[in-house]
Order: structure tokens, then C-alpha cells, then sequence
């Protein structure tokens, strides 16, 4: 639930939880046999986006390990989503730009999809259905069912600290303690920050929890922790505030049990794990860099670590998988990630942050410069991963 902000990242990818396709006008056909079987350059299915339909060379696919080729053909930015019945985000695709290719490696269960293509990348989106079938085969190298298992552990732990900041958060709140709650106010977002990609899968949750007010559709109902920062930076007092900081700690904790559940739906595969990682730098490149997420308390900064953090846990569990692979990318991403920490070392104030509306054009150009840096090589960690 974002805007389009004025700065597009690019080679932008983000996947957090299995497939991806397109929408619109295009041949059924039949199906394939993951990307040996696909059509389109080096096997992968081609993707024809425009501005009022989008081209997919097959809807009937295999499960298995698929590659995905996105041209967008047309005149604005698009972004393409995938949902499980129920409007369950499966993944989405941010900031095609006109006349941008990317290519997406994904692994996608059997099932029936929904994709919603969204050029301007605002609205309901082109729907298409589509079908996969088969049984897949995830032949999985032991150090990656280990990092799984690991980054399950990690999400779970995240949602319980996320949980834990904001009950104290929630509490000088709900006090009136204006002062103490902004204190609180950022690092109750952190645990959240770092999983972003699960929590988003959540379609029902996300904007519940996570909505900004220029996110809002007309007549919708404003909740989450962007209601309470207007009320503490913009209004000043938290009264008539207290029930919605009581609904932003229930909502967590629905998230806690979600995703403490022993099957995750969507499940969590190695691919899903790396693109969510490319996700939160997106995060970052979308909303942080840009100003927009903290629009009256202005901790970017604060999120924007966040999900750096999670960007690089999911890839410390899959390094030396990668590291066997394709060395070279490792270079890159070990280089990236230390670029963009050291610039954010650089704005550090005491246990926190400093204020992000006192980071100027030039400064808010250099961190997004490292953000998309990293991004390029970041983009290409799934497909190394399952190599």
C-alpha cells in the first residue's frame, strides 16, 4: 500500500512468498515444465506489460522452479501482484519502469492464482486466473532446509519483540505520557520492519497494521501505527486515540500467531526467502530514502535499518550456499551491505537516529545510490540460491 514515491530503485524485485506471472490477454497453451519448458528468451515465461494489459505466454504452468521474463511495454510505471484466494498476497512486483526487463526465479507449489497487474501501480489491478499443477520437485540442499528453519525461528522472534515494544509503546499512549510515546514510538516498529515481507503476505493485516494516511482508499478506516504517530507529532495528544493503539497491539499479536503456525500459507521456500530480501531493500528505495513511510514523526532512518537487518539476516543463512555457487556475487553483496551500513553509521544519534527531515537532497541521493546498488546483486540471490 504505497505511493509512487520520486525515486524508482532500480532493477527492483520483490517476491516474499513463492510465484510470480501476469495478467491480461494471452494463450492459454499448455503446460510447461518450470523454465526448461517455458517459452521466451533463455527459457524463462515472457511477461508483456502496458498501461492497459499485460501478456503472459502461458496461464497453465508447473509447479517447480520457474523463471519469469517482465518487459514493461508501456508509458508509466507497473507493478504486478499475486494472490491466493482471498486477496492473499503471494508476491508482488514493484516499479517496472517503462521499457525495464527483469527476470524473476520463483518456486511455486500447485495451486490457483490470481494476478493483478497495476500500471500506475495504484487500484484493484488487471485480474487474470491462473492455474499450476504438478507435483514439485524441491530437491533441497541441506544447509538450505537449515536456513528455513532458521529464518522461521527468526520471524516468530521478531514478531515477539515487535510485540514487546509495543505494549510499551502502547502503554504511555494510552497514559497520555505524548513525550514517552515518541520516544518508544520507532523502536516498536523495528521487529516488524525486519520481516516485512511475511507480515505483508498477510493482505488483511498489512494495512490494518501498517497503513499510511495518503495509502487510503475513500471511506476507508484509518488504524495502525501511523494513526498514532499523526496523533503524537501532528495533534499533539493521544485522546480519543487509546482504542486504536489497543486494536495496532491485537493486530500483532494475530500476526505472532500466524506466523508461529507450523505451516506458513503461502509456505516460506529458499526462493521466496532471498526475493523477500530484495523486498526489504525495495522497502527501503520506495518508502524510507524517500521520506514517505514517517510522514510526521520522521524515523526513516530507524525502519530504514530494520529492514536492511532483515534483508541481510536472509542473507547470512544463505551465504555459503551462495558463496559455492557464484562467488563473485558474493563479493558483491558482502561489499553492498557494508556500503550501506557505513552510511548509515553516519547518521546515527545516541541509540537511535537522527531526524530524517534533517538529511538533505544530496544525502538522501547518496543513501538511496547505496540502497540500489546493493539492490542490482540482491536481485539476483534467489536464483543463485536454487541453482
Amino acid at each position: 500500500m504505497r505511493l509512487v514515491p520520486a525515486l524508482a530503485c532500480a532493477g527492483a524485485v520483490t517476491v516474499p512468498l513463492s510465484v510470480l506471472a501476469a495478467c491480461g490477454d494471452g494463450d492459454g497453451g499448455a503446460g510447461g515444465t518450470g523454465a526448461a519448458g517455458a517459452s521466451g528468451a533463455g527459457g524463462a515465461v515472457p511477461i508483456r506489460a502496458s498501461d492497459d494489459r499485460c501478456e503472459v505466454g502461458r496461464r497453465d504452468l508447473t509447479a517447480g522452479t520457474l523463471r519469469f521474463r517482465v518487459t514493461n511495454a508501456g508509458r508509466t510505471v507497473t507493478e504486478v501482484y499475486v494472490y491466493a484466494p482471498g486477496d492473499k498476497i503471494i508476491t508482488e512486483r514493484e516499479f517496472i519502469r517503462p521499457g525495464q526487463s527483469v527476470e524473476l526465479t520463483v518456486q511455486l507449489g500447485a495451486g490457483n492464482y490470481q494476478i493483478a497487474c497495476k500500471p500506475g501501480m495504484t487500484g484493484h489491478g488487471i485480474r487474470q486466473d491462473i492455474t499450476v499443477t504438478g507435483q514439485a520437485d524441491h530437491a533441497t540442499d541441506p544447509r538450505l532446509s537449515r536456513a528455513l528453519a532458521d529464518y522461521r525461528a527468526y520471524v516468530v522472534q521478531q514478531a515477539d519483540a515487535s510485540i514487546a515494544a509495543t505494549r510499551t509503546f502502547v502503554d504511555a499512549f494510552k497514559r497520555g505520557d505524548v513525550d514517552g510515546a515518541k520516544r518508544l514510538y520507532a523502536p516498536s516498529r523495528i521487529g516488524w520492519e525486519r520481516i516485512e515481507p511475511v507480515a505483508e503476505s498477510f493482505g488483511d493485516l498489512d494495512p490494518r497494521v501498517d497503513a499510511r494516511e495518503a495509502d487510503l482508499e475513500p471511506g476507508e478506516k484509518w488504524t495502525g501505527w501511523h494513526r498514532l504517530e499523526k496523533a503524537l507529532w501532528k495533534t499533539g495528544s493521544t485522546k480519543g486515540e487509546e482504542p486504536y493503539a489497543d486494536q495496532l497491539l491485537k493486530d500483532l499479536n494475530e500476526l505472532r500467531t500466524r506466523v508461529a503456525a507450523a505451516q506458513l500459507d503461502p509456505p516460506i521456500t529458499p526462493a521466496s526467502m532471498a526475493n523477500g530480501a530484495k523486498e526489504l531493500l525495495d522497502e527501503v528505495a520506495t518508502g524510507k530514502v524517500t521520506g514517505e513511510e514517517e510522514a510526521f514523526s520522521h524515523t526513516d532512518l530507524v525502519d530504514f535499518k530494520a529492514n536492511v537487518d532483515g534483508a541481510k539476516k536472509v542473507y547470512e543463512l544463505v551465504r555459503a550456499v551462495v558463496l559455492e555457487k557464484d562467488p563473485a556475487l558474493v563479493k558483491k553483496l558482502d561489499a553492498g551491505f557494508a556500503k550501506v551500513e557505513g552510511l548509515l553509521a553516519e547518521y546515527r544519534k545516541g541509540d537511535g537516529y537522527v531526524s530524517y527531515d534533517t538529511v538533505g537532497k544530496a544525502q538522501r541521493k547518496e543513501l538511496a545510490d547505496g540502497v540500489n546498488g546493493l539492490g542490482e546483486p540482491l536481485s539476483m540471490l534467489a536464483a543463485a540460491v536454487v541453482r
